[in-house]
């Protein structure tokens, strides 16, 4: 199993009272008052403690020998650049030993003139690049592009659901509400195979989490892998 990392993270804001009452009573008053708090807020010792919670909550997974990865995905308002990509090997050094994928959702890190830089930078650190399929055409749309940066390697499907995608006011599993017909999931099978030939572990991780429907595709990809070469 496979685990997002909790938003403060990746530089995602949270709700203080969403923190342990220890930590609460450790901010600064301005800050507890305010409804959404960004790390670049929280005192560095605070942001510690988060990290280790979270790294400390996943030892039963860990110790059972299931844990998959940790997903550090970052906003939109997360561009390439030397600061961000501290902010990454941060996390990476603050949640020591795991597994690590990353998932953007601003453009840059995976534009053409950008994408050699992003991808060598990942696998300098060890750091799996996490392939996407989502709807295009947006100013933040990544490229449904494969690649291997690590030994495991990571896809999720978030549907091409382009009505929903940028809506406001919906649920993520409103914004997700996807299924992908069979033909969609076809395109993928040369670009899995091709991450299967690099990878030591490739992960297929649906997240159009609509009803049924992100099982339903699951199904239908199995048997679509299942069915190669025969």
């Amino acid at each position: 199993m496979s685990f997002k990392a909790f938003g403060t993270i990746t530089t995602h804001p949270t709700d203080p009272k969403r923190l342990p009452k220890e930590l609460r009573e450790a901010l600064p008053k301005d800050v507890l008052a305010k409804r959404r708090v960004y790390p670049k807020d929280l005192p560095d010792d605070v942001l510690r403690e988060i990290h280790a919670r979270y790294w400390v909550g996943l030892e039963p997974m860990r110790r059972a020998g299931k844990l998959g990865a940790i997903l550090l995905q970052y906003p939109e308002w997360f561009p390439i650049g030397s600061k961000n990509k501290g902010e990454i090997l941060r996390a990476r050094e603050l949640l020591p030993d795991d597994r690590v994928a990353v998932e953007f959702r601003n453009h840059t890190w995976m534009e053409e003139r950008n994408r050699a830089e992003t991808l060598a930078f990942l696998r300098e650190h060890g750091l799996t690049y996490v392939s996407v399929d989502e709807p295009q055409g947006f100013p933040s749309s990544i490229p449904p592009v494969a690649e291997v940066t690590a030994a495991l390697a990571v896809v999720r499907f978030h549907g091409r659901n382009a009505e929903s995608w940028k809506k406001p006011g919906l649920t993520a599993a409103e914004r997700f509400d996807y299924l992908y017909a069979k033909p969609e999931l076809v395109e993928w099978l040369p670009k899995i195979r091709r991450l299967e030939e690099e990878a030591d572990e490739v992960h297929l991780l649906m997240n159009n989490c609509y009803g049924d429907k992100a099982v339903r595709n699951a199904a239908d990809l199995g048997a679509l892998l299942a069915a190669r070469g025969t």
